[in-house]
């Protein structure tokens, strides 16, 4: 198992927040935020999911997500209340791509990293928009930071809640301090939910949603969907 060790990048952190404050769209300063601050919570993680048995198969056998995610002719073809057919309507509402992640993160690569854990970042990175459609956190604002703190929780990367507190601070300014306690609850909630990064998407996609949050312990996000009503009432 690598023995590589990262060290907290705070000032790379802190010049990319204040870009990524300044203008949200750029989704790249999010990857490196959470690259500069990660520490050792990608070497753990890689560790962990190693001495899972399908973490071991995925390694082994070097299945990558992503082929699966860009497939939209299988993803249509599983049943309407399948996880896979609720991203597939997700990612085309919100006109999303798998590849859209990919593009994002590739200026904050780690540099001469070990082809297995390569392997696991990228895993954790094109399950996003799949995180969404199973926790129903959605792309607005809100959405955003509760599941960084529901991610946070899973992966312990510190880049992940800071970037989550920034997040609400800025939102308190519309939802008071509310928005804490709906990232918060995301937070335990992440805490409780089994570990996503280990699971077997590649089946887990076929099966009923909800079949798969009730075996993954997902709740529904009642603070956030309770602080999003009243804007989704009005649209």
């Amino acid at each position: 198992m690598p023995a590589q060790q990262n060290a907290i990048q705070p000032l790379v952190a802190f010049q990319a927040l204040r870009r990524l404050v300044a203008n949200p769209e750029e989704t790249h300063e999010v990857f490196t935020v959470i690259r500069a601050l990660s520490g050792n919570s990608l070497q753990n993680g890689y560790r962990r999911f190693a001495q899972t048995p399908y973490g071991a198969k995925i390694i082994r056998e070097e299945i990558d997500l992503l082929d699966t995610l860009r497939n939209r002719d299988w993803l249509a073809s599983l049943p309407a209340d399948s996880l896979g057919r609720h991203y597939l309507n997700f990612v085309t509402r919100e006109n999303l791509s798998a590849d859209g992640l990919v593009e994002a993160s590739e200026e904050a690569e780690y540099p001469d990293m070990e082809p297995g854990m390569a392997r696991f970042s990228n895993r954790q990175r094109d399950t996003h928009d799949l995180w969404h459609t199973l926790t129903q956190y959605g792309r607005d604002e809100l959405g955003e930071a509760c599941l960084l703190a529901f991610t946070y929780a899973q992966t312990k990367n510190r880049g992940l809640g800071v970037i989550c507190l920034v997040g609400c601070a800025k939102l308190s300014e519309v939802y008071g301090k509310d928005v804490f306690r709906a990232a918060w609850q995301a937070y335990r909630d992440g805490q409780r939910a089994a570990w996503l990064p280990a699971q077997n998407w590649e089946h887990l996609l076929s099966q009923p949603i909800q079949e798969v949050r009730n075996a993954l312990g997902i709740h529904p996000p009642e603070r956030y969907q309770h602080l999003r009503q009243p804007e989704l009432a009005a649209a």
